[in-house]
């Protein structure tokens, strides 16, 4: 009889992606389909949601078409997405306005608003801010990026929207919605609401000061269930459509920087991954809830029920090459293998990248400075420059940037963290692998079709949710593609130019009015 398979959806800022994923972490077949993000003058950015679920439904419809499976074969179905978005819905579950996304900054006034006072810590009013650390681990973000500050923007902003929402419902929330008709959100999901109690990780529910001080009524958030519940069968509309069996059993999920800690393999506590992806991030299960607010770490719940793992994230990373791709090396159009000709002619600069350096900070910081308004680019451009200084002047900025963040997350972790698991599409770049190795000073795992650890992670909690795996299992099915060890003398340099980055970023923050 053939082997039960996991139809995992993950819902990308930039592209969704389907795959059937079978109980062993094989992945049996895969598609992906583009969408567009809608980048607002005043710090907006936002997305359609019913533009998700078309662009969902074109890329399984290519599935069958491409991967033909027997529809009986498919055991579960599991999102992840993006975390800290808002859909803000009516009563029938139609979305009343495009959704706000993570990058979105419009919230930021209101925000700063709800947690100021005196007397004050880094804007923060004392007793609020150790009443959020004491229940959630963390605090709202200063920048606006969080969902809370997106629902004040809508109380403020948008009035009439805020009173017709019947819920605020995070991405993955909302594609539930629409596959089981279930008003569902996950403990680790909701947390960047800032709203609950994160101090019992089998029994998180809103806390009713918080709501007070956010002025948001509990009836308007949805109820909390462990990521590994099953919400219910695939609803017959949705069934016909993807041509499924109705009541295919779908599991509440995980946001994507959840599922990348499990698709990466690292399921122990302690065992580190680094995304690269549109952003980056360095992250690993730990054993305690514990907070660094000067440098916006802490340890929140994981997608691993009754786990807590480090959040952070680090705005672009895979953006800049997709920005230097675009906009300066192929602005006419860029060819399909575009990422193999700009990997092969940095292949060809010497480390350090002959002088000319890149600072990453594209849509400003979120770790380990918050300062949505500082801005990067190349420095120390010469004549002498071309194309491939500047391609690897972008993979080296990305990894020098990543370098700053892996001391504060080793600082709140307790130890040094190594191996590093490499995930996202980024980590398809042996020279990048080999550049990050390098600049961490850290042995750096390339992880097997790292681009799919998100949809693999999500697959595997759903095999756990449904009794095909145990955790413990889990990461021996994970597989590595290759070892890259730091080059001592590359090492060596990175080093000396990381002194020089953070001395960059002083000089922007000073001198951008914006930033201070």
């Amino acid at each position: 009889m053939p082997q039960k398979l996991v139809l995992a959806l993950d819902l990308g800022t930039s592209a969704v992606k389907a795959a059937l994923v079978s109980a062993e972490s094989a992945l049996v077949a895969w598609t992906a389909e583009p969408h567009a993000v809608s980048l607002l003058p005043d710090g907006g950015a936002e997305q359609d949601p019913h533009a998700w679920f078309e662009t969902l439904t074109r890329a399984i419809h290519r599935l069958w078409q491409e991967h033909p499976v027997p529809p009986e074969q498919i055991g579960a179905i599991a999102c992840t997405a993006q975390w800290s978005g808002t859909v803000a819905i009516d009563e029938a579950g139609n979305p009343l306005r495009p959704a706000i996304i993570w990058l979105d900054t419009r919230g930021a006034p209101y925000v700063r608003e709800l947690i100021g006072g005196f007397p004050s810590f880094e804007g923060y009013h004392l007793g609020k801010l150790w009443t959020w650390l004491r229940l959630t681990g963390g605090a709202p973000g200063k920048s606006g990026k969080d969902p809370i500050a997106h629902i004040l923007y809508l109380k403020h902003a948008e009035p009439e929207t805020f009173r017709a929402a019947a819920c605020f419902l995070e991405p993955k929330d909302y594609l539930n919605l629409r596959l089981t008709g279930r008003l569902a959100s996950t403990y680790e999901a909701i947390t960047l609401h800032w709203l609950t109690d994160n101090r019992n990780l089998a029994r998180v529910d809103y806390h009713p000061t918080l709501l007070r001080w956010a002025g948001i009524p509990r009836e308007k958030l949805p109820p909390l269930v462990p990521s590994t519940t099953v919400l219910g069968g695939l609803v017959p509309a949705v069934a016909q459509e993807w041509g499924l069996p109705e009541g295919v059993p779908v599991v509440a999920g995980t946001p994507d920087l959840h599922a990348s800690a499990i698709g990466s393999g690292g399921v122990r506590d302690f065992e580190a991954h680094m995304a690269l992806s549109t952003s980056a991030w360095i992250s690993c299960h730990v054993p305690f809830k514990r907070t660094d607010i000067f440098h916006n770490l802490a340890t929140l719940p994981a997608g691993i029920p009754e786990r807590y793992f480090i959040a952070d994230e680090q705005e672009t990373a895979g953006a800049c090459l997709d920005f230097l791709r675009d906009r300066l090396l192929f602005s006419n159009g860029a060819p399909p293998d575009a990422y193999r000709q700009m990997d092969s002619w940095a292949s060809a600069i010497p480390p350090g990248s002959e002088g000319l350096m890149f600072a990453p900070w594209l849509f400003g910081e979120r770790t380990p400075v918050e300062n949505p308004h500082v801005r990067g680019g190349f420095y120390g451009v010469s004549l002498a420059h071309h194309r491939g200084h500047f391609v690897r002047a972008v993979l080296e900025g990305v990894a020098l940037n990543a370098k700053w963040l892996l001391r504060y997350v080793e600082r709140l972790a307790g130890r040094r963290l190594e191996p590093i698991r490499l995930i996202g599409g980024g980590a398809h770049s042996a020279l990048w692998c080999q550049i990050i190795a390098s600049a961490l000073n850290r042995e750096v795992w390339q992880m097997a079709q790292p681009q799919f650890a998100t949809v693999r992670g999500v697959a595997m909690l759903a095999s756990v949710a449904l009794g095909w795996n145990r955790w413990e299992t889990v990461a021996e099915k994970i597989p590595c593609q290759e070892v890259f060890k730091p080059i001592p003398q590359d090492a060596r340099l990175y080093e000396a130019l990381f002194r020089e980055f953070l001395a960059h970023y002083r000089h922007a923050r000073k001198h951008s009015p914006l930033s201070r």
